[in-house]
């Protein structure tokens, strides 16, 4: 067995990127300070062909050097926007029909392992801030709550790991 190289894993242009279908899943980045977790962000949509990013509130847009540094050129390949207001986003997003799942951590929320996507449906997973996780009002104004499982010692995860898993998890599920 070899490590295969950069040109043998037959990735597809940003141009083929962009025309081809993608995964009806939207990230929602509500307030996250980090731009290395920006960065990561861009890069699991990516790997996953996730239709857009909203960056909203105190999110860093790019271009920015230190988003660049994670997202190594994701940028460039899946869509974003900039709105400011998480809140407002979100019931835009419900009245296009798009079902808004908090990412957090709540009363009544559903366990992401015994959460099973319909394939006629599109979502948006909204992450939180790393520290104050994802607003009150907008886990309030969602349609869901999603929790990951946790069994540790700690009470939460980098919101980038979140998102890998939660976007891993949906798109597989999607198949």
């Amino acid at each position: 067995m070899r490590k295969l190289k950069n040109n043998e894993l037959g990735r597809i242009s940003v141009d083929a990127f962009k025309a081809v279908e993608k995964t009806p899943i939207i990230v929602v980045l509500d307030n996250i300070r980090s731009l290395n977790n920006i960065g990561s962000v861009f890069r699991t949509s990516d790997a996953f062909l996730i239709e857009k990013i909203y960056l909203c509130g105190i999110c860093a847009t790019p271009p920015n050097k230190e988003i660049h540094k994670t997202a190594l050129g994701a940028t460039e390949s899946v869509s974003w926007e900039y709105v400011e207001d998480t809140l407002s986003l979100v019931e835009t997003l419900k009245r296009d029909n798009i079902k808004v799942l908090a990412i957090e951590q709540a009363e009544n929320s559903t366990k992401l392992n015994t959460f099973f996507p319909k394939k006629s449906e599109k979502y948006a997973i909204v992450m939180g801030n790393e520290v104050k996780g994802v607003q009150q009002e907008v886990v309030s104004a969602s349609d869901l709550c999603i929790e990951i499982p946790q069994l540790g010692t700690k009470h939460s995860l980098n919101i980038s790991v979140t998102t890998g898993v939660v976007i891993w998890d949906l798109f597989q599920k999607m198949q």
